[in-house]
């Protein structure tokens, strides 16, 4: 309520939060499996219900998911990590056709390997290998994602909706 009274509405949201709790699916716990699935994919899920049911955002808005390259193609050892991703893209998929009305989109971005504080704790080979599995045999920067966000959420978008915009080098 409080965006709506105050402000009026909100002309973009960038749904960002996310964890990992890596294991094989075979030594998965309940509470791993459930903390991910909660924090990447359900609290994405309540708040865009929350902004449709009290019409907060306004017309021409935007919502704009993080994914993954993992909710494209998986990783190993992150099963949870991977759904919750994947159904962060059937969520913009499916929400993008839903918002047409207000007129506003719903996007996704999936980056792949980013070189951030999480990924240099990563093993040397790992790290490695996320650098070479890639065209540009780089690891992305964060900066890479943000400019894509940042596109998605400008009007020079406003022809793309339901859509996932990988940012990974062309890693898959």
């Amino acid at each position: 309520h409080h965006l709506k009274e105050k402000h009026g509405g909100v002309d973009v949201v960038v749904h960002n939060a996310g964890v990992t709790r890596d294991k094989t699916l075979g030594k998965m716990d309940d509470q791993r499996w459930s903390m991910v699935l909660d924090i990447n994919l359900s609290s994405q899920e309540r708040i865009n219900d929350k902004l449709l049911e009290h019409n907060v955002l306004r017309p021409g808005g935007t919502i704009v998911s993080v994914s993954s390259q993992s909710g494209i193609a998986g990783n190993a050892g992150q099963t949870n990590y991977g759904t919750s991703k994947a159904g962060v893209i059937g969520m913009v998929q499916s929400l993008g056709p839903q918002l047409t009305g207000i007129p506003a989109t719903a996007n996704a971005v999936a980056p792949g390997f980013i070189e951030t504080e999480m990924t240099a704790a990563m093993p040397t080979f790992t790290r490695e290998a996320g650098r070479r599995l890639n065209s540009m045999v780089q690891g992305g920067l964060p900066v890479d994602v943000a400019e894509t966000i940042s596109w998605l959420a400008s009007p020079a978008s406003a022809g793309v909706n339901g859509q996932v915009v990988r940012v990974d080098g062309q890693s898959l």
